[in-house]
């Protein structure tokens, strides 16, 4: 069994263990043996009160406990409505219908230039862009940075967002419910960026922006055709995750050599 450790810097190395792990939000002052606990009694009948109870200040509005399906063609309705990024963004910000933005801190909306001819989309916000609410603004963030440096450019010259604009409780992966919520958002982010390429970080945002299902190690590397709802069609790459880039070293050459693809594109020479 692993002692206890004996000094600080063991334990400020077991709390950056547990919240690289996701094990970032405590849920009592106390530890609870669950275990151990006695079974609850079951719940006698109360009596129906004479008033009606106040709701609860952490209960969803309606339209996030809506079925999925109802509350995606709402996503895409207003999505619809914005005439510019300053106004999906504010739509996003007062859109109840997705329960991530109640566990999230803030809304990561994007970073960059939205004037930019690159749109890197990534999956979801990590807990470094909850804090801060931009998108990759973390360790992979610092590694996306470097990459784009390879190819002289940087985040004045290109636009950052993510399929879900909301981190995840965590960093657990987003579920098909939630993209589906999410994604009339970011395919409106798209159209008014009107990027001339857009780059997928990772398997999950190729998956959903260009409707294939091979992962990132088939598609990497290969040009796609993303196709606006407006008709207009945008040549996109899908390359490895910044974050899948940092747990496999070893790939870093892949991600180099996609990078390498788009300044080719960038110089017309591809």
């Amino acid at each position: 069994m692993q002692g206890a450790p004996s000094d600080r810097d063991a334990l400020q190395a077991l709390l950056d263990f547990h919240v690289e792990a996701g094990v970032d939000l405590a849920l009592d002052e106390t530890p609870n043996n669950r275990f151990a606990e006695p079974k609850a009694e079951t719940a006698k009948p109360k009596a129906a009160p004479s008033q009606p109870s106040a709701p609860s200040p952490r209960a969803l509005p309606k339209a996030a406990a809506g079925a999925p399906e109802e509350v995606a063609n709402m996503a895409r309705e207003q999505a619809r409505h914005a005439r510019s990024l300053e106004e999906l963004e504010a739509i996003l910000t007062g859109f109840d219908g997705c329960a991530l933005k109640f566990s999230a801190k803030n809304l990561a909306f994007a970073d960059g230039n939205p004037e930019g001819r690159v749109m890197l989309v990534g999956e979801a916000p990590g807990a470094d862009e909850d804090r801060i609410g931009k998108p990759f603004m973390g360790r992979s963030g610092q590694l996306l940075d470097r990459m784009l440096a390879t190819i002289g450019l940087d985040r004045t010259q290109v636009y950052v967002a993510n399929i879900v604009p909301w981190r995840p409780p965590g960093n657990r992966t987003p579920t098909p419910q939630e993209v589906a919520i999410c994604k009339p958002f970011i395919a409106r982010q798209i159209e008014l960026a009107s990027p001339e390429f857009v780059i997928c970080l990772g398997g999950p945002a190729a998956q959903n922006l260009l409707g294939i299902k091979d992962g990132i190690l088939r598609t990497r590397g290969r040009w796609y055709s993303y196709k606006t709802e407006d008709g207009r069609e945008i040549r996109t790459l899908p390359t490895l995750h910044p974050a899948y880039l940092l747990r496999q070293p070893l790939q870093k050459r892949l991600g180099w050599r996609d990078f390498q693809a788009l300044r080719r594109a960038l110089d017309g020479r591809e």
